[in-house]
């Protein structure tokens, strides 16, 4: 997933950044490092965090309800966001331990009997784990359990495409509805990801979240544009979830009032079937 370039550098191309990452330096994921002009995934099979969740924290609603899930992820992130809910992984590399496929399926096996249905990929940006994920999510289709991805989606088209066909559910968060918003909040592009959700429509199930956040993504034109996109691209029925800022990181900013988010679902219930709001007791 990479290509060869002069004085030993390479070129990663698994996400659009297409880092040009020279000899002892690593991309903008900090998981894949140049090795004498070998590009090296390091957080192979790494783990910071693995727990027992229900399916609804991903956030799942529509997706086998009321069952839980075993969650994993590994530390790093292809995205820089300012207000990062999750930045002690995403963003730092902690404490972690190795595993290898097998042992996720294992893992995941003796816990169906607490209703386990399978494995989610996320904490941090699973996307920048690619190669375990293609490797781990085969192994758990053949046995019958579920794969789940919760991810930002900023992915190439081609490793998307082949990464999807072992997916069974996604929670894609979308961070705005403004791609100047996601280059000057997350050093990112808002197209690839509307563009890998629109292939990845009638291949998996999808739900979407959306974080609002007070006076940078929550104008009205911004939230009902982002409802009428998921209503005209991906169906009526895909369900999206409002979710509460809360100061994080290095975006110190008040809570999104839960006005705020009411008004969210509002607008996007002019398009869409099933609306809900996160981190707010309603």
């Amino acid at each position: 997933m990479y290509s060869h370039k002069e004085n030993n550098g390479v070129r990663c191309e698994l996400c659009p950044h297409r880092c040009l990452v020279l000899p002892g330096k690593s991309g903008i994921c900090r998981m894949r490092r140049n090795r004498d002009g070998m590009l090296v995934a390091e957080g192979y099979g790494i783990v910071s965090s693995i727990a027992l969740d229900p399916i609804e924290k991903k956030p799942l609603f529509h997706f086998y309800p009321g069952s839980s899930i075993l969650s994993l992820g590994s530390y790093g992130c292809n995205l820089r966001c300012l207000f990062c809910q999750n930045w002690q992984i995403s963003q730092t590399q902690g404490k972690a331990r190795p595993i290898v496929p097998k042992d996720v399926l294992n893992l995941a096996k003796t816990h169906q009997s607490d209703g386990c249905v399978g494995v989610a990929f996320t904490y941090n940006e699973p996307l920048i784990w690619y190669e375990f994920i293609l490797e781990t999510a085969p192994l758990l289709k053949a046995a019958g359990l579920k794969t789940v991805l919760v991810t930002n989606g900023y992915l190439s088209r081609l490793p998307w495409d082949e990464l999807i066909q072992h997916i069974d559910a996604l929670n894609v968060d979308v961070k705005a509805w403004d791609d100047d918003f996601y280059g000057k909040m997350c050093g990112a592009r808002l197209g690839p990801v509307l563009d890998n959700l629109a292939a990845a429509k009638d291949k998996c199930h999808i739900e979407l979240t959306y974080l609002v956040i007070p006076d940078h993504n929550d104008d009205d034109a911004s939230l009902e544009g982002f409802a009428r996109w998921v209503y005209n691209n991906l169906g009526a029925d895909t369900p999206v979830h409002f979710s509460r800022y809360f100061p994080s990181y290095r975006l110190e900013i008040p809570a999104t009032p839960t006005d705020v988010l009411k008004r969210a679902r509002a607008l996007a219930g002019k398009w869409l079937d099933f609306v809900y709001l996160g981190n707010v007791g309603l």
